[in-house]
C-alpha cells in the first residue's frame, strides 16, 4: 500500500494555516480534481478523495492537535489518541458531504454539487436551448489609427444559424422533442465510481432531459453550424495596447435558437517606426547636425499631425529632451492628449574632405575648459585612475 502524503502537502499550506487559508486550500484542490472535472483520469477519484480527507482532518482541531502530535498513526487501528477509526475519515465520511458543505450544495441527493458544474441544466433550458459560446478576436492596428480612431470590418469564424432548419434544430424547421430514453428525463444520470456515486449531466440530451426525435441532417439538431461573418466595429481613438472591445451577440450562436455569445476584440499595436507610446506620452529620438547642437538653431520633428519646428539653443548636448505639448495621443476616456517628449541626438560628422578636416582641427586646438566643461570635468574625477 502506498505511503501517505502529509495532509499539509496535499493542502498545499503551512502548518501555521488558519481556518480561513485551509478552506481556500480546500476550495481550489477540490474543484481541480473534482471527478466530474476530470472524467477520463482514473486517478481523480483517489485523488478527490485523498483532499477531502486531508480537509476533514485539519479543519477539525481535535483532529489536527493529534495528526500533528501523531501523524497519520492517529487515526490508525489501535493507535493514538484516535484509536478505533473514531475521529478517522474511513469511519463513514463520503468526501462528497464535505464537498457539498463547503461549496454550500445541497444535502443528500448531492444536486448542490452537481448543479455546481453545470449538471443542473445551467444555461441549457428544457427544450435543449443554450447560449453560444463567447469569441475573442485579436486585432492589430497602427498607431496612427489609434490616435485618430477607426472603422474596421472584421472577418470572424463562428458558429451561425442553420438555414435548413431555422435554427430550431428539428429537420423542416420544427422540432419535435422528446423525453430522453437514457435518463428519462431527468437530465442527469448516477454512475458508480469506487466506493461512491457521482451525479453528471446525460451524456445523450446533455442535460436538457429531452431529445429531438427528428434531428436537421445538415447541423445534427444544433440548430447552427460554421460559418463566417463580416462585422464592423468602431475603434475609439486613444485605445491601447491589451485594451478590449465587446460586440454583444456576435460570439456564437446559441444551440437551437438560444442567444448568441459576445465577441471580445483585443486590441495589439504594431510597433511604430519613430514613436514609443507610454499612455498618452509619445517619445522619439531625432538626429540633429554638429554645427547646429554647437551653433544654435531650428530642427523640424515628426508628429502624428505632421511636422513641427523646435528651437535648439547653442551647445545642444545629446539626450537632451524637448516636450512638445498636445502632440501625444489623446486619452481614451477625457480625449485630451499627451506630450510628445524629443530625445536629441547629435550627429558626429563623418567622411571629411580635407579642407574640413583641417578646419577642424584647427577649431579642436582652440578649444578651452571653458568650451568643453563635461569632458574637464570627467578627467579631473579620474585623475587617480591614471596615476602610475
Amino acid at each position: 500500500m502506498a505511503e501517505k502524503r502529509d495532509y499539509y502537502e496535499v493542502l498545499g499550506v503551512s502548518k501555521g494555516a488558519d481556518a480561513s487559508e485551509l478552506k481556500k486550500a480546500y476550495r481550489k484542490m477540490a474543484m481541480k480534481h473534482h471527478p466530474d472535472k476530470n472524467p477520463d483520469d482514473p486517478g481523480a477519484e483517489d485523488r478527490f478523495k485523498e483532499i477531502g480527507e486531508a480537509y476533514e482532518v485539519l479543519s477539525d482541531d481535535q483532529k489536527r492537535a493529534a495528526y500533528d502530535r501523531y501523524g497519520h498513526a492517529a487515526f490508525s487501528q489501535g493507535t493514538g489518541p484516535s484509536a478505533g477509526g473514531a475521529g478517522g475519515f474511513g469511519g463513514g465520511v463520503d468526501p462528497f458531504d464535505i464537498f457539498r458543505e463547503v461549496f454550500g450544495g445541497g444535502g443528500g441527493g448531492g444536486g448542490g454539487f452537481s448543479d455546481f458544474f453545470g449538471g443542473g441544466g445551467g444555461g441549457r433550458r428544457r427544450d435543449g436551448r443554450q447560449r453560444g459560446s463567447d469569441l475573442r478576436y485579436d486585432l492589430p492596428i497602427d498607431l496612427e489609427e489609434a490616435a485618430t480612431g477607426i472603422e474596421k470590418e472584421l472577418r470572424i469564424e463562428r458558429l451561425v444559424s442553420c438555414d435548413s432548419c431555422k435554427a430550431t434544430g428539428g429537420d423542416g424547421g420544427r422540432a419535435d422533442l422528446r423525453s430522453c430514453s437514457t435518463c428519462g428525463g431527468v437530465g442527469q444520470v448516477i454512475s458508480s465510481r469506487g466506493f461512491f456515486q457521482v451525479q453528471q449531466p446525460c451524456p445523450t440530451c446533455r442535460g436538457a432531459g429531452e431529445s429531438l426525435s427528428n434531428p436537421c441532417k445538415e447541423c445534427n439538431g444544433e440548430g447552427r453550424k460554421d460559418g463566417t461573418s463580416r462585422i464592423k466595429i468602431k475603434i475609439p481613438a486613444g485605445i491601447d495596447e491589451g485594451q478590449r472591445l465587446q460586440i454583444s451577440g456576435s460570439g456564437d450562436t446559441g444551440v437551437r435558437g438560444g442567444p448568441s455569445g459576445d465577441l471580445q476584440v483585443e486590441i495589439h499595436l504594431k510597433q511604430h517606426d519613430i514613436f514609443e507610446r507610454d499612455e498618452s506620452d509619445l517619445y522619439c529620438e531625432v538626429p540633429i547636425a554638429f554645427n547646429t547642437a554647437t551653433l544654435g538653431g531650428e530642427m523640424v520633428v515628426p508628429t502624428l499631425d505632421g511636422k513641427a519646428s523646435v528651437k535648439v539653443p547653442i551647445g545642444t548636448q545629446t539626450n537632451t529632451s524637448f516636450r512638445l505639448r498636445d502632440k501625444g495621443m489623446p486619452d481614451l476616456r477625457t480625449g485630451r492628449k499627451g506630450d510628445l517628449f524629443v530625445n536629441v541626438q547629435v550627429e558626429v560628422p563623418v567622411k571629411l574632405s580635407k579642407d574640413q578636416e583641417k578646419l577642424l582641427r584647427t577649431f579642436s586646438d582652440s578649444l578651452t575648459e571653458k568650451n568643453t566643461p563635461m569632458k574637464e570635468g570627467f578627467f579631473e574625477k579620474a585623475k587617480r585612475f591614471f596615476k602610475s
